[in-house]
């Protein structure tokens, strides 16, 4: 993952993105939840490959992980 995903505060102000690409992370997901395949972002896309979205997919899972929940106060 740390090899095709890139946090640079000169690219996209600092969001997570596809090295050598300004497609961000949460692009990816979000075009996943809509319904579209892996196959259909590779064609939209064609500088991605199918490693790019599994990256993009385990850095998404790796930040909800180490997600600190903090309880409400009752």
């Amino acid at each position: 993952m740390e090899e095709r995903i890139v946090v640079d505060p000169r690219v996209l102000r600092g969001k997570a993105v596809i090295k050598g690409t300004r497609i961000p992370v949460y692009l990816i997901l979000e075009l996943l939840a809509a319904g579209m395949s892996v196959e259909d972002i590779l064609k939209e896309y064609p500088e991605l490959k199918e490693e790019d979205i599994r990256a993009a997919l385990e850095y998404a899972s790796k930040l909800l992980k180490n997600e600190v929940v903090l309880p409400l106060e009752a």
